[in-house]
């Protein structure tokens, strides 16, 4: 049996943790990764330097990017770590794609402002996670192709999850009951 190319996308807002939980996927599962950020147009980098948040209209040619960068897959597959905040950005994506799974890292307000404002070096200011939390359209239980998981864990029992999930979800495609 020929087995397709695994295409993930870690999501959350800003500062969950998305590239570091795409990165130890990928290693873990031997996959291409990419950070969805640098995927965007130097003038939507600008914006969100400058701390504006960006409009639809700057991310639709940043979520097809991200779909045919995924689409392209081989071998084991391919991670990104991309926001993917309303359900519209994620169904772009699967459109592009193909089958992917997304894995939601979950986390409150208070958590990810402490994480943003600790970190150095990053464009996306702490100021626009509000925007960011008022954009999220967490997934519902109809995003059969989402894996939630609560950022106050560690790194690599999020990673443990995610396989458990994945591997369950693998099974009960090629079993279906």
């Amino acid at each position: 049996m020929n087995k397709s190319p695994l295409r993930l996308i870690v999501m959350g807002v800003s500062g969950c943790g998305k590239s570091t939980m795409a990165s130890a996927l990928g290693e873990r599962l031997s996959l291409d990764m990419v950070d969805g950020d640098d995927l965007h147009l130097p003038e939507s980098v600008a914006k969100m330097r400058a701390g504006v948040a960006l409009e639809d209209a700057d991310r639709w040619p940043w979520l097809d990017r991200i779909g045919h960068y995924l689409a392209q897959a081989e071998g084991n597959g391919r991670v990104v770590a991309c926001s993917a905040l309303k359900r519209v950005y994620r169904d772009r994506i699967r459109a592009q794609a193909g089958e992917v799974c997304f894995v939601f890292l979950d986390g409150d307000f208070e958590l990810i402002d402490q994480r943003m404002r600790q970190r150095v070096g990053h464009y996306m200011q702490a100021g626009l996670l509000d925007s960011q939390f008022r954009t999220l359209e967490k997934p519902q239980a109809d995003e059969t192709d989402v894996i939630r998981l609560p950022i106050t864990e560690p790194v690599q029992d999020m990673v443990a999850q995610a396989l458990a999930a994945l591997q369950a979800s693998a099974t009960s495609r090629l079993h279906p009951r």
